[in-house]
């Protein structure tokens, strides 16, 4: 039995899958959070949440990465872990400083805070000669302006250090670049309460559709698992709608979209201890990389993968945490595709009615999370203002994605929002 240390957490599906995965692993562990609040507050009434079900329950100030390393180290010599691990693209950078101080397995803290940073993803990866979109990054107005107008409109600017597509936007002209920079600038401290960097990131708008590559990285060798696709929606905000596992893309594609996420891996050093989510745009002129996420996929794609091949990448997560070898030998599961579809609601308001009916009972759905009336609702800027979400399964072929929209469909008709 293997001891971990989990610093924080997601408070969606990955909150629960990594603990799952840990006690199904036949392993223990310590979590380790600033706020107990903040996830007993994403638990149903009346449930606890997973990750305070761990051995031991430590609160610590875990934005103080100075003071919280030798905190770690102490509790390390009382309580001796095998691995440090989290799920929150905020603390991935601390927890691989936090296992090379323990001298436990874990990619390296460069590579991880390079990844972690959009501006800094694109030097590294246009360092090493990997084709990308032009690009840009300042603080200032002025500056920021004049590259824009290098660029060229349209363009897509976002901050380099939040996650989940917030305030990532399609720009047509300076005004509406401007507006953004305010908006920027009234939300200095993220969710977790860090002082967020105010660089804006500028990049040339890329076309084609986009996917993502999942692999698992183990003793310097890199395992392609395969390749999600992914539709978006909510401009000018870049907010994901749905995505299949895995993508119905020609073979050609989906060898460019995989070797182009091993070449930006490799560049930025994560070959080991890693399981990466890697977001490519298939483009008119090749694959260009969008994002490196050193930690597994969001948005239920995790799921979906296992789904359709039996492979765990939660449990793989927790393995390469350890050093050990993942299993990532498919399985027949029965199903050939699957998907996920999120409802996504376009307007402000409260929501009055939304009625699942027996969509859950259908052979084909896998799984039905909706939000209960009197929800206040916001409309969708981010991939935070989801509404729920549909699962469905195809034991054929790629018909996945087509039974989630027919069925999300018919939930949209039934959907009021005063």
């Amino acid at each position: 039995m293997a001891h971990l240390l989990v610093v924080e957490s997601w408070v969606g599906s990955m909150s629960r899958l990594l603990p799952r995965a840990i006690r199904e692993g036949g392993h223990e562990f310590t979590f380790l959070t600033r706020d107990l609040h903040h996830y007993l507050r994403s638990a149903p009434e009346g449930t606890a949440h997973p990750l305070l079900g761990a051995r031991n329950v430590i609160t610590a100030d875990t934005n103080d990465v100075a003071a919280l390393l030798p905190e770690v180290e102490r509790l390390h010599s009382v309580l001796a872990f095998d691995a440090v691990i989290t799920s929150c693209d905020y603390y991935l950078p601390v927890v691989a400083r936090l296992a090379a101080r323990l001298g436990l397995p874990g990619p390296g803290p460069e590579a991880v805070e390079n990844a972690c940073r959009k501006d800094a993803t694109r030097r590294v990866l246009a360092g090493a000669g990997l084709p990308g979109p032009r690009f840009a990054v300042h603080e200032e107005w002025a500056a920021l302006a004049r590259a824009a107008k290098d660029i060229g409109y349209p363009l897509v600017a976002k901050p380099v250090d939040l996650c989940a597509g917030m305030y990532v936007r399609r720009v047509d002209d300076e005004a509406e670049l401007a507006g953004l920079v305010r908006e920027l600038a009234a939300f200095p401290v993220n969710a977790r309460g860090q002082r967020r960097t105010p660089a804006v990131l500028l990049e040339e708008l890329l076309d084609g559709p986009e996917v993502s590559v999942e692999t698992v990285s183990h003793a310097g060798a890199v395992h392609v698992v395969g390749v999600t696709d992914k539709s978006v929606g909510g401009a000018p905000a870049f907010v994901e709608t749905g995505h299949m596992f895995p993508a119905a893309l020609p073979h050609a594609d989906l060898e460019a979209a995989e070797q182009t996420a091993l070449g930006a891996l490799k560049a930025l050093g994560l070959t080991d201890a890693v399981v990466a989510h890697t977001e490519i745009k298939l483009t008119s002129a090749g694959p260009r990389v969008v994002e490196v996420n050193p930690r597994p996929a969001g948005n239920r794609i995790t799921e979906l993968v296992r789904h359709v091949t039996g492979i765990d990448l939660a449990a793989a997560f927790v393995d390469v945490a350890l050093g050990r070898e993942p299993d990532l030998r498919p399985t027949d599961t029965g199903l050939r595709s699957a998907a996920i579809g999120f409802l996504v609601p376009d307007r402000t308001g409260t929501l009055e009615a939304l009625d699942a009916g027996r969509l859950a009972d259908q052979a084909d759905v896998l799984e039905v999370q909706l939000a209960e009336p009197g929800k206040a609702v916001t409309a969708a800027g981010s991939n935070n203002e989801y509404l729920g979400h549909l699962m469905a399964g195809d034991p054929d072929g790629p018909g996945a994605r087509d039974r989630v929209e027919r069925l999300l469909t018919g939930l949209r008709a039934e959907l009021v929002i005063r």
